[in-house]
């Protein structure tokens, strides 16, 4: 379905219902360089479980792109804001129709980032959020990607592929894995799903400068301690990754998450890390029984 954004934009959405009375709603957040379509076999598996399940392509990817705008970019202004709030126009139509007992928000990588957001804004509107291959601020490196962001920027070049900020972005990832035959073995232990990542046309694109400058931007944000406390701090929240995810500094990262959270009154946080996981854990081996451990979470 296309649903039409307050801002004039359309983004591609899905929703499937299960049969009988739902347990309850869960929306997905698709990550970085990839689209909502790839998570289908999880969402058939929530479905099964009970659960009305939904999830778009954020602006720059997917289907949303073939609607409008650039591929890898965001918006003119406050592109990861803008992000949420499609997160919040979409989930209020799909719960609109479809009304339930309960909400969830679910997010991948760049979808945790702005899950988290979304939770820090809107937060009352939920029951519960799940935040997978999440990560901790990035530190100092952030502040000189946003300089060499500005300066593409200032020579024109925001809507163009950065190469260069998506080598500093993710280029050590793979130094974790010596015997890598790709640049994204870091996403996956399992060969085939890194080489059906690799044969996939809407996924592993270069995004723009003016795509990594919103990300940029939105990492400090969701790492604020003032921003942190706006979630509800009885809200339960999944932290959810690989044990041996770069993204979340095998596991350090999504600790130094759920700590942040604490420190900030949030006390409703569980952690759970997948042994020798890598980023994409719903794509990987152990992938059913990822599935299980999200799916008794949300029941207790």
């Amino acid at each position: 379905m296309t649903i039409h954004m307050t801002d004039g934009h359309m983004v591609s959405a899905f929703l499937a219902e299960p049969e009988g009375t739902p347990k309850g709603h869960i929306h997905l957040l698709h990550g970085m360089a990839e689209h909502i379509g790839r998570y289908a076999q999880f969402a058939g598996a929530l479905r099964k479980a009970g659960y009305i399940v939904s999830g778009h392509d954020h602006r720059g990817h997917g289907s949303t792109v073939r609607l409008n705008g650039i591929r890898g970019y965001f918006a003119e202004e406050d592109g990861f804001e803008r992000v949420v709030q499609d997160v919040h126009e979409v989930t209020s139509l799909l719960r609109d129709s479809h009304p339930s007992s309960a909400f969830t928000i679910f997010g991948h990588s760049m979808g945790s980032f702005v899950a988290r957001r979304y939770t820090q804004r809107y937060g009352h509107l939920l029951d519960r959020a799940i935040f997978m291959g999440s990560g901790d601020h990035p530190g100092p490196a952030i502040r000189a990607g946003r300089m060499i962001a500005e300066g593409y920027i200032a020579a024109g070049l925001k809507k163009e592929p950065n190469q260069l900020l998506n080598s500093l972005t993710f280029g050590r990832y793979n130094l974790h894995f010596p015997d890598a035959e790709t640049p994204f073995d870091w996403l996956n232990e399992d060969q085939e799903a890194v080489r059906a990542y690799l044969d996939d046309e809407e996924s592993g694109f270069v995004s723009t400068t003016g795509f990594f400058s919103d990300l940029f931007e939105g990492l400090d944000l969701i790492h604020n301690d003032r921003e942190i406390r706006r979630t509800p701090d009885d809200l339960p929240i999944l932290l959810i990754s690989g044990g041996s995810d770069p993204v979340g500094k095998n596991g350090a990262g999504i600790w130094n998450v759920a700590r942040q959270y604490a420190e900030n009154g949030v006390r409703n946080v569980t952690v759970y890390l997948v042994e020798e996981g890598r980023h994409e854990i719903l794509h990987s081996p152990k992938k059913n029984r990822i599935t299980e451990y999200i799916t008794g979470w949300l029941e207790a």
